[in-house]
């Protein structure tokens, strides 16, 4: 088993994947929400792609959390550090299910993901990597302070590389 540390925000919990949240996920992969996470697409590719979360942890030492609602429970996405092959260097990513946009919890998991991407792992600088037309990340960036630093292609299209504020600035956002 892997040792996968859990974070807390006020209203989330970023804690490991379990066989639970699979059945949201493929629901997730199978929407058009999905697109820029390479979707949408089959239960078996869904499964495979609800894999690579784990072992992600496994080959990098570090990956995306499941967000758990603390009021409820309820799994609401994923967010975490992120570095597949063909990133331009380590990212924070997020996503939605569907039913959970527009209640706060990307930023608030986001913002909570780059600190313990500071503090706990030693990071010094990071990226999101936006697709140019995924409005609502585009403005979790932003909440979060950061620039876009360059334009570049990604999984067909172009996309924006975000830098995220360095820890002091990030602390200091409410």
């Amino acid at each position: 088993m892997l040792n996968i540390p859990s974070f807390e925000s006020n209203r989330l919990l970023l804690r490991p994947f379990k066989p639970a949240d699979f059945e949201p996920m493929a629901q997730f992969f199978a929407s058009e929400v999905s697109r820029p996470y390479g979707g949408p697409c089959s239960r078996e590719e869904a499964w495979r792609k609800f894999a690579v979360y784990s072992g992600h942890w496994v080959l990098r030492g570090y990956g995306p959390w499941a967000l758990e609602a603390k009021d409820s429970g309820a799994f609401v996405g994923l967010c975490g550090m992120w570095f597949p092959e063909g990133f331009p260097e380590p990212e924070i990513s997020w996503a939605l299910i569907p039913g959970q946009h527009g209640k706060g919890y990307a930023t608030e998991a986001a913002r909570r993901a780059l600190q313990a991407a500071y503090v706990d792992f030693g990071w010094k600088t990071a990226v999101s990597v936006i697709a140019t037309d995924n409005a609502a990340s585009h403005a979790v960036a932003q909440r979060l302070g950061a620039n876009v630093e360059t334009r570049i292609a990604f999984r067909g299209g172009q996309a924006d590389v975000y830098r995220h504020v360095p820890l002091d600035e990030l602390l200091q956002q409410k």
